[in-house]
């Protein structure tokens, strides 16, 4: 029986190996409906949310060391936020939060960033088990797309010259990674050209529908390529009771009580996750018991 070639949910890096310049794709199907599911996202959020889920695995794969990468966008526009989490594992999660109007950039396409962002930031979190705080950066958000916010940072952050291609739509979200590593110009001067050139000519229906293998034969047919096993990608939001009840008592009994007095009940809603969690007098009495 032939396994089809294309699995969604999965993160494959290569390498040129004549060229020093490394590669990675990522391909993401039910783990980026999950996330999406219930969501109610105009189509301009859902396409920046899908290529940030993308570019966040791109470069969680990569990471030197395990931790949990967080990168969070806040405009001024009609995308207010975007936050992608991915921890080691490659589990993600994420979220948008949009502003509504009788003018909303939100009803058209996703490919002005800066008319649905608006001036901002991005911002890296990097937690790992050996950091006594977690490390942060913050960028101004520079490029008229996603992928080329992402470039402009990992070529200040990395200092090495970096390409991404991202894609998304409400089933599929997809990207392509090039980097040119520190010995590329030494082995071929026209190498990082000659392949960002080549990458160029890369669809949206081509990232969102083809597996790895034929995408980078139909891009780079003449290159010599070394294509790595691929890794699995989750989304990973399970409900978590602890941390409801640790802000809770954060808040304090009296205020808790009181919101039980005038409400009959507790609602807190986890933005990230979508989860709601609904507590009544006797869980509160517990709660503090």
């Amino acid at each position: 029986m032939n396994v089809p070639e294309q699995q969604p949910n999965r993160v494959r890096s290569f390498l040129f190996e004549a060229l020093d310049i490394r590669g990675a794709w990522v391909q993401l199907g039910g783990a980026w409906r999950e996330m999406t599911a219930g969501r109610a996202y105009p189509d301009a959020a859902v396409a920046l949310l899908g290529q940030l889920a993308a570019v966040t695995t791109l470069i969680a794969a990569n990471l030197k060391q395990s931790g949990r990468l967080t990168f969070q966008l806040r405009g001024d526009g009609d995308v207010s936020m975007l936050v992608m989490d991915c921890d080691e594992q490659l589990r993600l999660r994420g979220m948008a939060r949009t502003r509504t109007g009788m003018n909303s950039a939100l009803d058209g396409p996703a490919g002005d960033l800066r008319a649905l962002l608006g001036d901002g930031a991005l911002t890296l979190t990097l937690d790992t088990a050996d950091m006594r705080h977690p490390y942060q950066s913050h960028v101004p958000l520079q490029g008229d797309a996603l992928a080329a916010v992402f470039e402009h940072y990992l070529a200040q952050s990395e200092q090495l010259p970096t390409r991404l291609w991202l894609a998304a739509d409400r089933e599929t979200a997809a990207g392509l990674f090039l980097q040119a590593l520190p010995g590329a110009a030494a082995r071929d001067a026209d190498g990082w050209n000659r392949v960002q050139i080549l990458a160029n000519t890369v669809r949206d229906d081509e990232l969102l529908r083809l597996g790895a293998i034929k995408l980078i034969e139909r891009l780079f047919p003449e290159e010599d390529v070394r294509v790595y096993d691929p890794r699995p990608v989750s989304y990973h939001c399970p409900y978590d009771l602890a941390k409801i009840y640790s802000m809770l008592r954060g808040v304090g009994r009296a205020e808790c009580e009181a919101i039980i007095a005038e409400q009959g009940e507790i609602r807190v809603h986890d933005d990230i996750c979508n989860h709601e969690y609904v507590l009544d007098a006797a869980d509160v009495s517990a709660l503090f018991r």
